[in-house]
């Protein structure tokens, strides 16, 4: 279910990336499309599924919590695709999976979790993996991976309160407000920016947005009800592979030397930061 999930988001990423790229479609309509998509499935699939009726999914202990991580979760959207639209899915991807470490090295100040010296060297490793990848001062750096690490700090802090309010509402409560808020947020930008596609291939692939991302967050938090977490979370690097396969096969992309070097540093560095943090807790029970 992990790995069909982490699927469906690369489906997601590079649907984004080919409307914005190659068909022209504005970012903002992109954006508010998919959380439009995913908003109308969730109110017909969830009660359909006897999941929970759509009054339940309004109902919150932390409202203004859950307005501030759809929020959050908004700007990565919009950071995340405007860094598409310029930069390989390879890249884009291995930045957004600095986030875990600096989940982890923000976790002291913030939630009291700090973090002892071998994840500190984990992540500090993970860091390095990064500058391989972008090689400050050695090679042009394009402005788009600004936007790609924005949109990556923007997901550390989305996971943090993520984390903070964990056990508050249903995981399903947490999912219909990051959409809810998503659609009222973008409808303003998007309608000004509205372009009207004339191919009817161009609105299959703007109506798949939403099926992409809620049929994958559905599955991502059914794997995590089935397996505890510390079994689940290493499977999230599979996205770099699928990321990786969708760039060459729809746009050609090879991720070069650097980039795979640079990836492979995170993803072992964010692994053993995993395997760490589930020895530490072990330990302490």
């Amino acid at each position: 279910m992990m790995a069909v999930a982490l699927i469906l988001f690369s489906c997601l990423d590079a649907t984004a990336k080919y409307l914005a790229g190659r068909v022209g479609v504005p970012v903002t309509q992109i954006i508010w499309v998919r959380f439009l998509g995913q908003f109308f499935l969730m109110l017909t699939f969830v009660p359909l599924l006897g999941l929970m009726d759509v009054r339940s999914m309004f109902r919150t202990r932390r409202l203004p919590w859950q307005l501030a991580r759809s929020t959050l979760m908004v700007t990565v959207t919009a950071l995340n695709f405007l860094a598409l639209k310029y930069l390989r899915l390879d890249q884009t991807v291995t930045i957004t999976f600095l986030a875990p470490l600096v989940v982890a090295l923000l976790g002291g100040p913030l939630l009291g979790e700090w973090v002892g010296w071998r994840r500190l060297i984990a992540i500090l490793v993970g860091f390095g993996g990064i500058l391989i990848v972008v090689r400050p001062g050695f090679a042009e750096i394009h402005p788009a991976v600004g936007f790609s690490f924005a949109s990556m700090l923007a997901y550390a802090l989305f996971m943090l309160i993520t984390r903070h309010i964990a056990g508050e509402d249903p995981p399903i409560v947490t999912l219909f407000y990051s959409m809810f808020v998503g659609v009222f947020l973008g409808a303003p930008f998007a309608i000004s920016e509205w372009q009207w596609p004339q191919q009817p291939e161009v609105w299959l692939m703007l109506l798949s947005l939403g099926a992409f991302g809620g049929a994958g967050h559905y599955l991502f938090i059914l794997a995590y009800k089935l397996a505890p977490a510390s079994r689940i979370t290493p499977f999230l690097y599979l996205q770099i592979l699928s990321m990786a396969g969708l760039g060459y096969l729809v746009f050609g992309d090879l991720p070069d030397i650097w980039t795979a070097v640079g990836s492979c540093v995170v993803v072992c560095s964010g692994i053993y930061l995993i395997d760490r943090e589930r020895r530490v807790r072990a330990g302490e029970r």
